[in-house]
């Protein structure tokens, strides 16, 4: 296990580096002038050529992600250009290690800026998780047990229904009837405008409640595929042999359903929860921006209207860690679940 756990993790970083590789040639690429962007409406060819000598964009791209390496390593300082620094010491800004860059347009280190969007990013990941996989697959095994009566076709129904629906019409109709006009009877709306506070300044309740409607978005568009999944697997693991002898011994239906059937479902169900809520943790872009919490996909939106690089590779390298290490997390999991699968 252990040294599975190793050729993982290396496979993980030499992903990273291709990744962030890719992600600087791919910015370079594209017929905009990053310097100037960053310059600001009032410049002139000399200072947008100094803007970039002093991000290091006018190096090639080879170069500049073997900073941005050695930088993660090492630390660096900024600005880029050797020249600039020794002529102006005191401008010299220093990013220690790990350094995921310096943004200009921020005026502040990647890493800090990031690390502040973060806990918004995973406290909604892990909320609208938990609200998905609880009710998608309680629905899930409700259609499996009822299957072909009128509830079984209700509930997936519905689950198509909203499936269907794009997030951003999901969100905008919930932000709408439920946080702006005022719900009959009370005069006011349901639910606060949501306006993320932190457990530290508001405590678990407040938290929690500003958190309810983009969480519910999130997970009534995954609820929808969960129930899916769980009702196909229910039944098809309800076919399998040991299930039909464990019914033959005379086994108690609830003792075989949770003991057996689910078991054997929990497999495929883990496998898309994990790379569901790894991707999610790098933040949702259409929820964030819709309801205005300051995440990392709200955080991605912004950067990449201001062309902001630095920021761009931090987010992309943090979105693919948590992805990695969700892809990890699952293999391992198997194991527990299924005790055939070994790990040489």
């Amino acid at each position: 296990m252990f040294a599975y756990v190793v050729r993982r993790l290396f496979s993980g970083v030499v992903m990273l580096l291709v990744m962030s590789f890719v992600t600087i040639l791919l910015f370079f690429s594209a017929p905009v002038d990053p310097a100037r962007q960053m310059c600001g409406k009032s410049c002139t060819p000399e200072r947008i050529e100094q803007t970039r000598k002093a991000l290091g964009y006018d190096k090639p791209p080879t170069t500049q992600w073997a900073a941005f390496v050695k930088g993660v390593v090492v630390g660096r300082d900024y600005p880029a250009d050797e020249q600039m620094r020794k002529e102006a010491p005191q401008n010299v800004v220093h990013c220690s290690a790990p350094c995921l860059g310096y943004s200009t347009v921020s005026q502040q280190m990647v890493a800090s800026a990031v690390g502040s969007h973060v806990p918004v990013s995973a406290s909604l990941a892990l909320c609208a998780f938990v609200m998905w996989i609880i009710a998608g697959v309680v629905l899930g095994v409700i259609a499996a047990l009822f299957k072909g009566t009128v509830l079984d076709r209700t509930i997936v129904g519905a689950s198509l229904l909203f499936y269907a629906f794009p997030t951003f019409a999901l969100a905008l109709g919930i932000y709408t009837f439920f946080a702006l006009t005022p719900f009959p009877g009370l005069g006011h709306p349901l639910f606060p405008i949501p306006n993320y506070t932190p457990i530290s300044q508001g405590g678990v309740w407040t938290w929690f409640v500003n958190l309810l409607l983009p969480a519910f978005t999130l997970a009534l568009v995954f609820i929808a595929g969960y129930v899916r999944i769980t009702r196909s697997f229910v039944l098809e693991s309800g076919q399998e042999d040991y299930i039909r002898t464990a019914k033959a011994k005379g086994l108690e239906s609830r003792r075989i359903l949770l003991k057996h059937t689910m078991r054997a479902a929990l497999t495929p169900i883990v496998t898309i929860a994990g790379l569901d809520l790894g991707g999610l943790l790098g933040g949702a872009i259409i929820t964030e921006k819709i309801f205005n919490y300051p995440g990392l996909g709200k955080l991605a939106f912004d950067s990449t209207v201001n062309y902001d690089l630095p920021i761009i590779v931090g987010i992309v390298l943090v979105a693919a860690s948590f992805v990695i290490v969700a892809n990890l997390v699952v293999d391992i999991l198997y194991a527990v679940i299924d005790p055939r699968v070994k790990y040489s």
